[in-house]
């Protein structure tokens, strides 16, 4: 057995051991941590963005552990083992890549995708190649991953300035049905518009969840700079008028 299976080997055994020993390990269950795998796969997501590596290497340790843990909870209960997971995995990825271990010829990345997608749809017996995308993803992600999918066999726009005149069309839908007041249609194509932007984002290749939390991030930034500098004021937002704070706004706008 080599050194990397006998530190995996070791890594199980002490997951093993907390299971039996640790009071609030034992009393765990896969929907008692199910909200822990989340966060810590958004962790690990967020270790990524800011190029940390240090980071990385101890959220990615964070998702083995759930990785491990699942597994070992569901062999106590009869239902799989680990071994079960990483030859599960092992016969995916050698069943997806033909192209790899198998004789089949690829020109590109694309053609790859391609392949995948429709490996995918067989071997989960489905019908529809954007079936299997899990509901409670964010919507933003929903939406880049059906589309991207969709694209993979062909259904898409041919170029990007398409794709903004549908969002300009959107746009003008949208402002129709408020001027209309027709209240009841203002959700539906708030919803059209948002889908246009991501698949705008989509063609320019920038993830529009990654870009939204960037702009979440910059307008809390700004704002807490806004209420550090009333507060040095001896105010608070709620006692400044909303041009005193647009005035702190522009200036947080230049300090970036």
């Amino acid at each position: 057995m080599s050194k990397d299976n006998d530190l995996f080997s070791s890594f199980v055994e002490v997951v093993k051991k907390l299971r039996k020993e640790c009071p609030w390990d034992k009393e765990q269950t896969h929907k008692s941590i199910r909200h822990n795998l989340i966060e810590e796969a958004y962790e690990t997501v967020e270790a990524i963005d800011n190029d940390d590596f240090d980071e990385l290497r101890k959220e990615l340790g964070d998702l083995l552990l759930h990785v491990v843990m699942h597994s070992i909870m569901a062999e106590e209960e009869g239902k799989f083992t680990l071994d079960d997971v990483i030859e599960g995995i092992k016969e995916k990825l050698i069943y997806r890549h033909p192209h790899v271990f198998g004789d089949l010829k690829v020109e590109s990345a694309k053609d790859v995708k391609h392949n995948w997608e429709r490996l995918k749809q067989v071997e989960n017996n489905r019908g529809s190649v954007i079936s299997g995308i899990p509901k409670a993803l964010p919507a933003l992600v929903k939406a880049y991953r059906v589309q991207e999918k969709a694209s993979n066999v062909g259904f898409d726009w041919s170029n990007a300035e398409d794709v903004w005149k549908k969002v300009e069309e959107e746009i003008s839908e949208l402002k129709k049905v408020i001027s209309e007041g027709k209240s009841e249609k203002v959700e539906e194509e708030i919803g059209d518009l948002l889908f246009a932007i991501v698949n705008y984002s989509r063609f320019l290749k920038i993830n529009p969840e990654s870009a939204l939390n960037k702009a979440v991030d910059k307008f809390i930034k700004r704002f807490q700079y806004i209420e550090n500098e009333l507060r040095a004021r001896g105010k608070d937002v709620y006692s400044s008028s909303l041009s005193e704070m647009d005035e702190l706004w522009e200036k947080a706008k230049k300090f970036e």
